[in-house]
């Protein structure tokens, strides 16, 4: 039974996983007459006046995003877990998680009116800030927090539950044992939780940074919310977006799909190993 269970998995993963990327590969080592081009389109698309500007966007972002996702969700969900009283525990966990039901487009729809000075609930906070218009808010320089702050409002409390669950799984007997010795809820937290939980922010690391390289919704968007003061190539997926639906050039689209998901697996490796991901106990 167990391998008609993975059987499903494995047939989705070559029709939407595998052959997409083999597709692709063919692309980026292909030009346009199907002539093998070896890595003249990475060359180009490398070279594109505006590749290394989205690449150092991403960057910014998945810094911000990831150190604030992996510091303030471990943090929230131990606080949470120290909670005695049920209900309140409960409260906080929903409250957390609802933002996540507005996730996608609906999500930045929401934050273009909550980042207006001159409308959104945030406007004293803004103009206390020296933002006056919604123009001065979105500046490509801002945006990189930004969109880590949209994406952790979407996302964080899903993983807070998550790692609330974790945090679940650790033997009482320990923490007990830990109590008796002397521990207060700050060493238990550091020496106790913290490492057993070392899985699991990996597990968070590995699918938050897949999906902030695919950072495409939000700047694509503000850019047409903002009649271009964000660029319509702000990120590497919407520059892989120009090249296949703007300038008609699927193998530099493939190009640059294949650099990002090089990139990902090599980032991804190393939280693997960092955490242990793996290993046994």
């Amino acid at each position: 039974m167990s391998y008609a269970f993975v059987s499903v998995y494995v047939v989705l993963m070559i029709a939407f996983g595998i052959g997409p990327a083999l597709y692709a590969l063919y692309l980026a080592l292909t030009d346009a007459s199907g002539g093998f081009a070896g890595l003249d389109n990475f060359t180009r698309v490398t070279g594109d006046f505006r590749f290394w500007p989205a690449v150092t966007h991403v960057a910014l972002y998945l810094v911000i995003w990831l150190v604030a996702l992996v510091v303030l969700v471990t943090l929230l969900a131990v606080v949470v877990h120290t909670i005695r009283v049920r209900w309140l525990s409960r409260t906080l966990r929903f409250v957390f998680y609802l933002p996540g039901a507005l996730a996608g487009a609906s999500s930045v729809l929401l934050w273009l009116f909550v980042l207006d000075p001159t409308a959104g609930p945030a406007g004293g906070l803004l103009r206390l800030l020296g933002f006056e218009s919604f123009i001065q808010v979105i500046v490509p320089g801002n945006l990189p927090v930004i969109f880590a702050v949209i994406a952790f409002w979407t996302g964080a409390g899903g993983w807070i539950v998550i790692m609330y669950g974790a945090l679940n799984n650790i033997s009482n007997e320990v923490i007990e044992a830990a109590r008796m010795d002397g521990a207060g809820a700050a060493q238990i937290a550091w020496r106790i939780q913290l490492p057993m939980l070392r899985k699991w922010i990996s597990y968070m690391g590995i699918m938050s940074l897949a999906a902030g390289t695919q950072l495409f919704v939000e700047p694509q968007l503000l850019s047409q919310a903002s009649n271009a003061v964000v660029p319509n190539d702000y990120s590497l997926n919407q520059l892989g977006y120009q090249y296949a639906f703007q300038q008609n050039d699927f193998n530099g689209a493939a190009a640059i799909s294949l650099l990002l998901l090089v990139v990902a697996l090599a980032l991804s490796a190393v939280f693997v190993t960092r955490g242990g991901l793996f290993e046994r106990d």
